[in-house]
């Protein structure tokens, strides 16, 4: 019989469902997305008009 040395990966999926962290993901990207449309408005506000 032989012997063999066999290695055995495992794999483990954590799943987030800790309300914390989920609560702090909405909150990063919602301030993310506050900014884009802040520079939006800026460009809108003061940076076009500047060209007409």
């Amino acid at each position: 019989m032989m012997n063999r040395n066999v290695d055995v990966e495992r794999k483990h999926v954590e799943t987030k469902n800790d309300k914390s962290k989920v609560f702090a993901t909405f909150i990063k990207y919602a301030s993310y997305l506050i900014m884009f449309f802040g520079f939006l408005w800026f460009l809108v506000n003061y940076i076009f008009p500047l060209f007409q």
